[in-house]
């Protein structure tokens, strides 16, 4: 079906990867945008501190660089370089963005967009409100860090994940409260650019929710980088005077430092939809309900991205969005069509060392009783990571033991994130280990780990 009106509300990764494919489709879509073309938590959160987090990269490297023939080698931050860095790849990548959509006949307003009832949508703009009708629509306005009662942020010396990059100036002493996925790259990131750093764990050990070996590794390379970790601490309050914040602990300990900094999650964008307007449920966190096929409690109005309450992954994202397009032209129709299957996403944390995972973990199959067959090889016999100068890691394989078939695998180290890409594949193609293992890998690199552990 051709010439069907499609209205996205949102252009990050959901929402311009479903106008773009359902404008390929033959759509008239129009896509209504309040901030950045290309997501503000895309370009305003991830792509600002994974740029720094390579920056303290570099840094790092050039420290071991003693331990490569080399000596002598001085480095520091420049502030004002990194900023302007980090906004002109903000920008290079907004113009991609932007350019894609317009090139597939995509309309972009700039504004809020608001639902009026099911099929219609006004987008308030600058020179005055636009209402569109459409068939179908996509919401995808993405979420926003939470902010606890109890603080007060002031965008300077306590902060929020979006308030920290580009950074005015590097901190002295960093307090982090959050140790999950954002806080943990966070504290990597600024003890790479030579912040002091504590860590406020509200449980006994970071990353809760990951691999226990890889989770215990990233500790102690905290701690062999003068982090401070204060676990079983659960922040209350933080208060400011002058240059310095102070963050207070419900067993009574404090942590002192320049700034504060939130890492304690998100919550939807869902306020100011205008859903009052319309028939569609959301859960109690104020996350839009959605079937397999992203469809809302009304079948026209579709969600995805963090909206959709499902893994608030760029990847995902992107995916949704897709298929969503798909869905809205009904090529879903009369030939195999997938659904996502959101266990068998990906994930990477861009720490030092970095950690990746995918499908099954470990810990879970041994929760649930499941048998499980475990493969796990460290980087120290790697060829290319003693080349490297940096060995500290491992490849870790999760297989049936009765059929071979692949069921998950994390990685620790150098690059994790870019070799988890094999495993996921294996995962998502249902191979077996001897697929990997009988693969042919380029010697010497850090990937032939992958075939040693599918042995």
């Amino acid at each position: 079906m051709t010439n069907k009106r499609v209205v996205v509300i949102g252009g990050g990764p959901a929402g311009h990867d479903a106008a773009t494919y359902a404008a390929r489709f033959g759509a008239d879509v129009t896509l209504i945008e309040r901030d950045i073309v290309g997501g503000s938590a895309h370009l305003r959160d991830c792509v600002p501190s994974k740029s720094m987090i390579a920056t303290g990269a570099a840094l790092s490297f050039a420290q071991r660089l003693d331990g490569m023939g080399l000596a002598n080698v001085e480095t520091e931050v420049d502030a004002d370089h990194l900023r302007a860095r980090i906004q002109g790849i903000e920008k290079r990548l907004e113009q991609s963005v932007t350019q894609l959509l317009t090139s597939q006949g995509v309309v972009i307003h700039r504004g809020t967009g608001r639902l009026l009832g099911h099929h219609e949508v006004c987008a308030d703009t600058a020179d005055g409100p636009v209402e569109l009708t459409a068939d179908a629509i996509v919401l995808a306005t993405g979420s926003r860090p939470r902010i606890p009662e109890w603080a007060s942020i002031d965008n300077e010396r306590v902060l929020t994940t979006r308030d920290a990059y580009p950074p005015d100036e590097i901190p002295g002493h960093l307090v982090v409260v959050g140790s999950g996925v954002t806080g943990v790259e966070f504290v990597h990131m600024f003890a790479s650019l030579g912040s002091k750093v504590t860590l406020i764990v509200s449980r006994q050990q970071v990353l809760p929710q990951k691999d226990p070996e890889a989770a215990a590794l990233l500790e102690q390379n905290f701690l062999d980088r003068g982090v401070q970790l204060l676990k079983g601490a659960r922040a209350t309050e933080i208060t400011r005077s002058g240059k310095s914040v102070e963050v207070f602990c419900s067993d009574g300990r404090t942590a002192k430092g320049t700034h504060a900094l939130l890492a304690i999650g998100s919550e939807p964008n869902s306020q100011e939809l205008g859903l009052a307007n319309t028939e569609v449920v959301v859960d109690e966190s104020g996350y839009i309900e959605v079937d397999h096929n992203l469809r809302s409690s009304v079948p026209n109005i579709y969600a995805a991205g963090d909206l959709s309450g499902k893994l608030p992954l760029s990847s995902v994202a992107s995916m949704q969005g897709r298929k969503i397009a798909e869905h809205i032209m009904g090529l879903h129709e009369g030939r195999e069509h997938r659904h996502i299957d959101y266990d068998k996403a990906a994930s990477a944390i861009f720490t030092e060392p970095e950690i990746a995972d995918v499908g099954l973990a470990e810990a879970e199959a041994f929760a649930t009783g499941r048998k499980i067959r475990v493969t796990k090889v460290p980087f120290s016999s790697n060829a290319k990571a003693l080349i490297n100068n940096d060995p500290l890691g491992f490849v870790k394989i999760v297989s049936d033991p009765n059929t071979g078939h692949v069921l998950g695998g994390s990685i620790v180290g150098q690059h994790a994130a870019e070799l988890i890409s094999v495993v996921a594949l294996a995962v998502s193609a249902n191979l077996k280990v001897q697929d990997i293992h009988e693969s042919l890998f380029v010697y010497p690199t850090l990937s032939e780990a992958l075939s040693e552990a599918a042995e």
